[in-house]
């Protein structure tokens, strides 16, 4: 079944009977072939595979399931309206036609901004425009991922922050490498992007696109029009918004031929609408990169922050998504921020001191994700310290907060309370409970400086998700990905259980000391899954010969 034939959705389906395998197959296939086309330069072939994807009952289906399965899911929009029954998700399918489409005004609300007191507004769209815009993103992200600049890594798929920082590390760390850094500031970059050079430029639907750039907002019942910028919120502004800061990277190779080979030392890392740009000297960049670069910015609107916008010396260091990065006597360390580590200790007292009366088990529920979530995004780095740091801080608040539950018990009471022993350390902050079969089971506060500093191994600048050569690339390393989580380890350990130890291919043993590598049975692009009844493994070289052998014609 090809996807044309799935432009409308078969006669009396329900929402549990889609065959959720044979959409996300439709929609790769046609994904591969806009990347295909987009890469041959015919614009022509891409807008007629974007117009057949976006028209295509398996594009709906799968853009209706990520409007009601996100985290907003329960979030509506000016009209109150979510989507949570089988019926209204089907007959949300049905009603997704390009002709008579108007989006309404997005509700506006003002959340508070990381590391600071101050507030930026968030547009949310209602459920038919989120899945709308999802269907339209799916059709925009190949030629997006297509056509990037390489060293953007903000809101792109199988693209992190840890890639950011790994490029920074190999643009700064050598001795011979540049010693000065442009930090660049977009002055309210999604609020400021000209609608007039999204609406020529974009890749996608101009007349929906339009109108969801022109739709407004209403705040506190009261309608205000748009007449710059994309809305944070909307499932495809970030896509948008990469879009339009893509090219400077080619923009700056182009006004700065040959840069290697003069000694300029120039390099550029960008996550969404933060980046640097390294050069040899600082009057280098401030009289002839920085003006490229707000020449180029000017075209779409945007305008470079005056207090923000500085040129450092790698002596000083500087701060970068959460991350100092400083050369200490020719060394460079990349360790948490000063800021990125205070937010994240006033982070842990208010969920401390809101939770004053709470039981111990559910306070270490509360404070567990918070600590391994910071603990590994900082897992890369130079954070031992860090964590060693925050554990102290951790430990003396929540001494604090037992203390002043029982003021009429003395302090060994309170240590015997609430901190155990556990093997061979003591003080552990640790709660005994109850569960449904009447067995009991502990739950222990986790200790950030358990977290294993792990190196980073960043993602080949030219990957592209959806093209179908880097299909295996992506393969090997989700597998090796999954290695550093608990549940990605029992993923493997079930496979390799399954597989009886042995190599799916030589029927050999795989073990620590063999190289080894995981697949899936049936591909993503063919509509796999990522469920351990689809992995397989095997040695590393077999795979290779395997493969060689399958392309061999005899």
């Amino acid at each position: 079944m090809n996807a044309a034939t799935w432009a409308c959705a078969p006669s009396g389906l329900t929402w549990p009977r889609i065959d959720w395998a044979n959409v996300r197959r439709q929609v790769r296939r046609l994904q591969a072939r806009i990347v295909k086309a987009t890469q041959e330069g015919r614009h022509n072939k891409v807008n007629a595979l974007q117009w057949l994807l976006t028209h295509s009952f398996s594009g709906k289906a799968l853009a209706v399931r990520r409007a009601t399965e996100n985290k907003g899911k329960n979030t509506p929009g000016v009209d109150k309206v979510v989507w949570k029954t089988p019926e209204a998700k089907i007959n949300a399918i049905e009603s997704m036609k390009r002709r008579g489409y108007s989006p309404l005004p997005l509700r506006r609300v003002l959340i508070p901004k990381k590391q600071t007191d101050k507030t930026r507004p968030l547009g949310i769209p209602i459920m038919k425009d989120r899945a709308m815009q999802a269907l339209h993103l799916l059709a925009l992200e190949p030629i997006a991922e297509t056509t990037a600049d390489l060293n953007s890594y903000g809101f792109r798929p199988e693209r992190s922050t840890a890639d950011a920082g790994e490029q920074c590390f190999n643009s700064l760390a050598q001795k011979a490498q540049a010693e000065w850094v442009l930090e660049a500031d977009i002055q309210g970059c999604f609020d400021k992007i000209s609608h007039d050079w999204m609406i020529a430029n974009i890749p996608t639907d101009k007349a929906i696109l339009k109108k969801w750039l022109k739709a407004g907002f209403v705040y506190q019942n009261e309608l205000f029009p748009t007449e710059a910028g994309t809305p944070q919120g909307g499932i495809i502004s970030p896509a948008a918004a990469n879009m339009t800061l893509d090219g400077l990277e080619a923009m700056l190779a182009e006004k700065f031929p040959r840069a290697k080979w003069r000694g300029l030392k120039m390099n550029m890392v960008r996550y969404a609408d933060d980046f640097i740009i390294t050069g040899y000297s600082k009057d280098w960049l401030e009289q002839e990169v920085k003006p490229t670069v707000v020449e180029f910015l000017a075209e779409r609107g945007l305008v470079l922050s005056p207090e923000k916008t500085k040129v450092t010396h790698i002596g000083d260091g500087f701060d970068f998504l959460g991350w100092n990065i400083r050369k200490y006597n020719g060394k460079l360390l990349m360790k948490p921020s000063k800021a990125n580590v205070k937010a994240h200790l006033k982070k842990i007292r208010e969920i401390i001191k809101a939770n004053a009366t709470a039981k111990q088990a559910e306070l270490i529920r509360l404070l567990n994700p918070v600590l391994r979530g910071w603990a590994n995004y900082h897992s890369h780095v130079v954070a031992k310290e860090s964590f060693v740091r925050v554990d102290t801080y951790v430990w003396s608040m929540l001494w604090r907060w037992a203390v002043r539950r029982h003021p009429n018990k003395g302090a060994r009471w309170v240590k015997d309370m609430y901190f155990k022993t556990r093997g061979t350390r003591k003080w552990v902050f640790a709660a005994t409970e109850k569960i449904e079969d009447g067995s009991q089971r502990d739950l222990i506060l986790l200790r950030e400086s358990d977290t294993p500093i792990q190196r980073h191994i960043k993602i080949k600048a030219d990957a592209n998700p959806h093209d179908p050569k880097w299909e295996q690339y992506f393969e090997s390393r989700w597998g090796k990905k999954m290695l550093n989580s608990a549940r990605g380890r029992g993923k493997l350990y079930r496979v390799w259980r399954r597989q009886e130890g042995m190599c799916s291919t030589c029927q050999k043993p795989i073990t620590k000391r063999t190289p080894w590598d995981v697949r899936h049975v049936v591909k993503k692009s063919e509509g796999g899954s990522d469920a351990s009844s689809n992995l397989h493994m095997h040695h590393f070289n077999c795979h290779a010969t395997h493969q060689y052998a399958e392309n061999t014609v005899v």
